[in-house]
């Protein structure tokens, strides 16, 4: 079973956002790295880049395949978790805390109500 937190929401893509922060953390869910495997690559978005609701910003490499990250809220890039760069399996090994990929300064936070809450992700991914 994978571990769903919940303080976050979450896309059917596995993307999490930490909603009650601003910025907030996004990265992908417990269930998505498994699914991922062996991650060892991740492309990260620019630092001060504005994206929308639903646009792709990012990349995850694995041992299996390349991911798209989409942004699961709009706003503006506003910091970006350099650690990964150089050990990528974090988001294996803690994908909700040290594994995050990048903070997102909301424009529009409504727009959290369109994301899945804890209990409708895991139905999600059953």
């Amino acid at each position: 079973m994978s571990n769903v937190p919940d303080n976050l929401r979450y896309r059917d893509s596995h993307e999490w956002i930490a909603a009650s922060d601003n910025p907030a953390a996004v990265g992908i869910t417990d269930h998505a790295q498994h699914e991922l495997t062996d991650v060892v690559f991740v492309d990260l978005p620019q630092v001060g880049r504005k994206v929308s609701a639903g646009e792709q910003v990012a990349v995850i490499e694995s041992v299996k395949a390349a991911s798209d990250i989409y942004s699961p809220v709009s706003g503006e890039i506003t910091e970006v978790n350099s650690a990964l760069t150089n050990d990528p399996a974090t988001v294996n090994t803690d994908p909700y805390l040290n594994g995050w990929l990048f903070k997102i300064k909301l424009s529009n936070p409504a727009e959290l109500e369109a994301l899945m809450t804890p209990d409708a992700y895991r139905a999600h991914i059953g």
